[in-house]
């Protein structure tokens, strides 16, 4: 049973003024949304909403306007990229509070749907101002929170409003907040973390939250070389961060303690420039050139943490194991995807991947959709692996 509130618990909302927190802030080139991944995922819940009868008011951010109304920044340039993912007509309202948005919402039929305009246009949203989240509230009967990938935040729209009516779960909050339960929470057991990513330094409140709940921790890309670097070995000009070798140690000593193997690369792929089709060789660690850089790892590393795939129950996984963008070197971050693509279609295997780069690197591999559950919320999916409370999940748990 869910630990906080869903749709389920709503009860009848028809004719309800329901304040629709989403995640739209997409990718939008000339005027036209370029990627509507975002908006495809809260499309459930939208039309829910409204075929339950609720009046619909969507909130959302887009960009960074710090405050204050930017014409570029607004979200009419989306309404219609919305009406079309929803297969329903979207009104549009310039305004978020005040007498437009109240005027809009109260306009609407039962079912209907207003998108308000950009919440950061206000300075009050990101400080959590009570005055703006009391004029946001004005306008609703109950809240619900779709938008897992702003939970981080503790903003008016994602947190605030939550302490001034009944408040839920969205569908793809569920989904997401029910994935990560499976996976870290009480997850079936060996489980498997592979981080990758090219520093250490971004990283360091994970790495150190997991070894304390995984069985084994893959640890890739440039990362990877700082913790060789610590370890003795000599990695020529590879990206390292020198400076946090002692962290690496200390990391390495609270895996031992907490039975949490660590798995770094065996034999490494190298080459004397960086870049696209750069001339390379695999070579055992202790060959590591001087004027060398380590760029991916080789098959005998690719080998072992496919068998930890086989071993592992549950797989959670963030950051690439080498430089994926550039070609040859995204070759172990496929294999070792695509093979745990396998053992999650074989149904050995609760697979879930979340971060930008993870989330492009799983589609480069072609297994995006093979994944038990790849979340695109990039901040918010890190700082629940970190082990830190999200304000906005934490606002909708139950009492």
């Amino acid at each position: 049973m869910a630990s906080f509130r869903t749709l389920d618990d709503a009860g009848d909302i028809t004719g309800k003024r329901v304040l629709l927190r989403v995640d739209l802030n997409v990718p939008v080139h000339d005027g036209r949304v370029t990627d509507r991944t975002r908006i495809e995922r809260v499309a459930g819940t939208i039309r829910e909403l409204s075929d339950k009868g609720a009046r619909v008011a969507l909130l959302a951010h887009f960009g960074r306007p710090k405050g204050k109304p930017v014409p570029e920044m607004s979200l009419g340039q989306i309404a219609g990229d919305v009406a079309e993912v929803i297969g329903k007509p979207v009104e549009f309202c310039e305004d978020c509070i005040g007498d437009k948005a109240a005027h809009a919402i109260d306009s609407l039929g039962n079912g209907g749907i207003v998108l308000l305009e950009n919440t950061r246009f206000y300075a009050g949203e990101e400080k959590n101002d009570a005055d703006f989240t009391a004029e946001l509230a004005k306008n609703g009967d109950i809240y619900v929170n779709d938008a897992f990938s702003a939970a981080h935040r503790a903003h008016a729209s994602t947190e605030g409003l939550a302490h001034h009516m009944p408040a839920y779960a969205g569908r793809a909050m569920q989904e997401e907040l029910e994935a990560l339960e499976k996976a870290l929470g009480r997850p079936k057991r060996p489980v498997l973390a592979i981080v990758g990513g090219a520093k250490v330094s971004t990283k360091i409140d994970l790495l150190a939250n997991l070894v304390k709940k995984v069985d084994a921790l893959v640890i890739g890309g440039g990362m990877a070389n700082t913790f060789l670097h610590a370890k003795g070995v000599a990695i020529g000009k590879s990206l390292c961060e020198a400076d946090l070798a002692e962290t690496a140690r200390r990391i390495m000593t609270e895996a031992a303690s907490s039975a949490c193997a660590i798995v770094l690369p065996q034999d490494v792929v190298v080459a004397k420039e960086f870049k696209e089709n750069a001339a390379c060789e695999t070579l055992p660690l202790d060959k590591v050139p001087d004027d060398g850089m380590i760029l991916d790892v080789g098959p005998e590393s690719i080998a072992a943490v496919n068998e930890w795939i086989d071993k592992a129950e549950t797989l959670v996984w963030n950051g690439p194991l080498g430089a994926f963008e550039t070609k040859p070197f995204d070759k172990a971050t496929v294999a070792c995807a695509r093979h745990a693509a396998e053992a999650t279609k074989a149904g050995s295997l609760v697979s879930v991947a979340g971060g930008g780069d993870t989330v492009s690197a799983l589609h480069q591999a072609g297994v995006a959709d093979d994944f038990s559950y790849v979340s695109t919320a990039g901040g918010a999916f890190l700082e629940w692996m970190e082990g830190k409370e999200l304000p906005g999940v934490t606002a909708l748990k139950k009492a």
